[in-house]
């Protein structure tokens, strides 16, 4: 039987994204999963000096040594030990802490343990409990999810000043008032920038009536903001300058009023606000300076009427905010009224504004490094520096929120002066700013997410605006939080192809590949999303491999085992990108690549990671002869079962990719047999039978896998009593020509049996194929229909047919003589199609090879050189040669044809069967038989030519 050796089927570079949200997580969306915070043993369990491996892999205990032969670390200087302490993460800080005691006591200096981000971590009440030891000189503290919220308590860090807490969604007034009673000495509180739906003005009502130092205090999404909560915080907090109720449902207007200590207020986002109420009242505020009501409906008149009438306000930022960019359009005489005043706005150049605003106070700034040099110019003006660092912040989080909303018309602002504002705010000294610039970066670029679509004029914004060498820096701070965030970013912008080889230039693979070994699982899962985008780049594969990046990935599969479904799908699409290279697919399988999909495909429940593992394992079984990658997954325990079980997923991508690994696997004649015994035969005939209305990758590959199966005569057989039959003639029907070569080759396959023939016969398949024969745009398709209609006609199946078969029941009533005239007619017109009489003329009275040669570069169909054929087909091509049939003659004469022109990748092998099968006589008769059509004796004399060619290579 004849086999497609070497077509993949499988696009070998995708870009692996289903959709963008699985690149592109918004944190106002994103849940992750965490991991424990490493806590060093007791005292007891510490020795009492270090013993660390030196280069030359002795041990130093406890003195002696420097110089060439190694470090004598337990004789640095306690000072320095603190300094390296201070640039690990929490993780390797703990476990370098625990190897004596001497380092656990510098490992637990009060220096060390001021400042605490546990976003990366799961923090419940005992990791907590166990770190309480080091915080009582705990000053700022971040965390991540509601369920940390409810564990913070247990630090005991009564003399915490600052708390910010991320996707805390689920967070209840009673976690956030113990919060707010527990930590009285708090001066600064932000959750966000998730809504906290389930936060109410009793929450706030609390904090105030706690937190009596409160300087400043940011929630996010609240429903109602009433009075009586504004109230507590005016009476109960007079030192609060800051105050952002950002995306609030309801706020009361008025009773801001009376927190006349407001020095910077934000309302961005909120709803339902009363802007004549509002723009009376905050314009008594005495100590107001800046203002934030970006993404609302404020109106021009709002606006006006605050930058006129309030006496202390400076700046006011109103980003994104419909009715009054509409309405100032038509107000010339607005820009008057604001001289002074500092107005951020769609239509304003941002840059502009705050140089200005600058000069207003005696400064003279650069306008487009405005943001990087003011902190050198405002040492001792504070109030300026003030407003440049809540400026900063507001910025960032407004244009991360316009990025993610992602509305129409934003083009213009983006590439004039969005991306720009962007990069300039990675630069701030403010973490968190740094992070939600990197977040914007990411995102702002994106323009549909279900489509994995990067707007290539954005990308190339930010590239132009020297953001990769300065993203790529951001990747190596100390800082995980703004190494996930700038990972995130470099990974999509790599989808433009630009951006990924600018990323490549600056040395941006190495970095990477080195985050991608991060204990940090949201930095190493970041890391690995870049790896993917850029792994589609064929000129970045070698690159990726030669960074360490396949070794990276495959380690990542083995670390995170289960329950990191982002992670697990960035790994594993990244290497089904790497896989498509012959060199990369090798240093996969050595790397323990095999196994890992395996494991992925056989145990992972997430469809998207079953599905990237399906795709990867496709690719590294799709090189052929090239590598003994496929037969190495066929024989990596329990992987041909699971990829059966696929078949069978809810979701068309898994199953799509699983049947394209089926194929491709099926090309190894152990595969094939193993794939059959698993139930593939059974599992991929129901797939055929359910993917009619299925996306056209999922019926070429449900084709093509049954295809590469009935290779195999008991498989075929096995089709046929399956049920296989119908699904490929209806998939022969599609309107799709990838889909019309896999139906048409697995039916050609099937015909070869003369039962599976005429059922192909009786389920309507010879229209089918005759439709295929003559209408197909792919030569491929085309004829493979002919050759199995010459299976079906060419007299093996008469016997059959007038039989039938009494062991399965009862056969469909066919006009066999009405079939088989329809079918020679079009398999006699198709090898017309190849046939120009001048040319065949010419050569016919010719016995120059130049002649020969026209004919047969005029006939060659390129993609058939790939087919190989068994000696029982060549067998039956040469019976095809005499046959009664003049139609069948010339066919077969035209198919021998196109297995041996010389070039094609089975062509030696297919002229040593027909040799061995003594041919030549057969061939010869044929080209000089009088009764023989033009076409079967040319095709018979180049045949013999092409046998001649291949014996003369052959004794060489």
């Amino acid at each position: 039987m004849q086999e497609l050796i070497g077509r993949v089927g499988i696009p070998p570079s995708r870009v692996g994204l289903v959709a963008m949200s699985r690149r592109v997580r918004r944190r106002t969306s994103q849940s992750r999963d965490k991991e424990k915070v490493a806590v060093s043993p007791p005292y007891a369990e510490a020795p009492d000096h270090c013993e660390i491996p030196r280069p030359g892999g002795c041990c130093c205990g406890g003195g002696g040594g420097g110089g060439a032969a190694g470090v004598d670390w337990t004789a640095l200087p306690d000072d320095t030990v603190v300094q390296i302490f201070s640039r690990l993460n929490y993780r390797d800080r703990a476990s370098l802490a625990s190897t004596c005691r001497s380092w656990r006591r510098l490992g637990s200096s009060p220096s060390l343990w001021t400042s605490l981000d546990l976003r990366a971590h799961r923090c419940d009440p005992d990791i907590a409990a166990g770190l309480a030891g080091r915080c009582a000189h705990l000053r700022r503290l971040r965390f991540h999810g509601s369920s940390s919220a409810s564990a913070l308590i247990y630090l005991q860090a009564r003399g915490l000043r600052e708390i910010a807490g991320d996707c805390c969604r689920e967070i209840t007034d009673a976690t956030l008032s113990v919060l707010a009673a527990r930590h009285e000495a708090l001066e600064s509180l932000q959750i966000g920038p998730d809504p906290c739906m389930r936060i109410t003005s009793d929450a706030v009502r609390h904090i105030a009536m706690c937190c009596t130092r409160l300087r400043r205090l940011r929630l996010s999404g609240i429903r109602e903001v009433h009075g009586e909560a504004i109230n507590a915080l005016a009476k109960h907090c007079p030192q609060l300058a800051e105050l952002a109720f950002l995306d609030c449902g309801l706020i009361d207007e008025g009773a801001l009023e009376k927190v006349v200590s407001l020095r910077f207020l934000s309302v961005a986002g909120s709803r339902n606000l009363k802007w004549s109420t509002a723009s009376l009242s905050w314009s008594n505020l005495p100590s107001l300076v800046a203002m934030d009501v970006s993404r609302t409906d404020v109106s021009a008149s709002a606006v006006l009427k605050l930058l006129s009438t309030s006496k202390t306000l400076k700046v006011l930022c109103a980003l994104n905010c419909a009715v009054f960019e509409e309405e100032w359009s038509y107000n010339s005489t607005a820009c008057r009224k604001t001289k002074g005043k500092l107005l951020l706005a769609q239509f304003s150049n941002v840059f502009s504004g705050v140089a200005s605003f600058f000069k207003g106070y005696g400064y003279v700034v650069r306008e487009q490094s405005i943001f990087a040099e003011w902190r050198s110019l405002l040492n001792e003006d504070k109030n300026l520096s003030d407003i440049m660092s809540w400026l900063e912040w507001i910025l960032s989080h407004s244009l991360l929120r316009v990025a993610e909303s992602n509305p129409n018309g934003m083009d213009g602002f983006w590439l004039r002066q969005g991306a720009a504002l962007l990069l300039s705010l990675v630069k701030s000294f403010q973490e968190d700013v740094q992070e939600r610039a990197a977040t914007g970066l990411a995102i702002f670029v994106v323009t549909d997410d279900e489509n994995a679509t990067v707007e290539p004029a954005r990308a190339e914004a930010v590239m132009q605006n020297g953001g990769i060498p300065l993203l790529l820096e951001l990747a190596r701070s100390s800082q995980e939080g703004v190494q996930s965030e700038a990972a995130k970013a470099i990974a999509n912008l790599s989808v433009n192809s630009k951006v990924a080889k600018a990323v490549a230039d600056e040395g941006g693979i190495r970095i990477l590949a080195n985050l991608a070994r991060s204990s940090n699982r949201v930095v190493a899962e970041e890391a690995a999303g870049g790896l993917w985008n850029l792994s589609v780049g064929e000129e970045h594969k070698a690159a990726i491999a030669d960074a360490g990046g396949v070794k990276a990935l495959v380690n990542l599969i083995f670390k995170w085992t289960s329950g990191v479904d982002g992670v697990l799908e960035r790994a594993a699409g990244a290497l089904a990108n790497l896989a498509a290279d012959d060199k990369c697919s090798v240093e996969i399988a050595m790397a323990g690549g095999v196994r890992a999909l395996v494991t992925l495909a056989r145990t992972c429940k997430v469809e998207g990671v079953q599905e990237q593992a399906a795709r990867a394992l496709a690719n590294l079984a799709a090189h052929g002869d090239s590598n003994s990658n496929n037969a190495a997954v066929g024989q990596e325990e329990g992987a041909l079962e699971a990829l059966v079980q696929l078949t069978f997923s809810q979701n068309e991508g898994v199953r799509q990719e699983a049947a394209g690994a089926l194929w491709n696997l099926s090309f190894d004649d152990r595969n094939r047999e193993a794939i059959a015994l698993a139930g593939g035969v059974e599992a991929l005939v129901a797939l055929a039978h359910a993917c009619a209305n299925a996306s056209q990758g999922l019926q070429e590959r449900a084709a093509g896998a049954l295809w590469g199966l009935s290779v195999s005569e008991a498989n075929s057989i096995a089709i046929g009593r399956e049920g296989g039959v119908a699904p490929l003639i209806a998939l022969a029907r599609s309107d799709a020509e990838d889909v019309h070569e896999t139906a048409a080759g697995a039916l050609w396959n099937l015909a070869f049996n003369s039962g599976n023939a005429l059922r192909i016969i009786e389920e309507g398949g010879v229209p089918a194929l005759v439709h295929l024969c003559s209408s197909s745009g792919s030569k491929m398709a085309r004829f493979m229909a002919a050759l199995a209609l010459a299976y079906m006609f060419d007299g093996r199946m008469d016997e059959v047919a007038l039989v039938g078969s009494s062991l399965e029941g009862r056969w469909k009533s066919v006009n066999f003589d009405g079939a088989r005239r329809m079918a020679l007619k079009h398999i006699e017109a198709f090898v017309l199609t190849f046939s120009d009489p001048q040319v065949f003329s010419m050569a016919a009275s010719s016995s120059a090879p130049a002649a020969l040669a026209q004919v047969a570069d005029a006939a060659r169909i390129q993609e058939a050189g790939h087919l190989r054929c068994s000696a029982a087909e060549i067998g039956r091509y040469i019976a095809m040669l005499r046959n009664p049939s003049s139609v069948l003659r010339a066919c077969a004469a035209f198919a021998l044809l196109q297995f041996t022109i010389p070039g094609g990748r089975h062509a030696a092998h297919h002229a040593s069967l027909l040799q061995k099968a003594g041919a030549a006589r057969v061939l010869r008769a044929a080209a000089a038989a009088t009764t023989a059509p033009i076409e079967a004796k040319i095709c018979a004399r180049i045949v013999l030519r092409n046998l001649e060619h291949h014996q003369l290579e052959a004794s060489t």
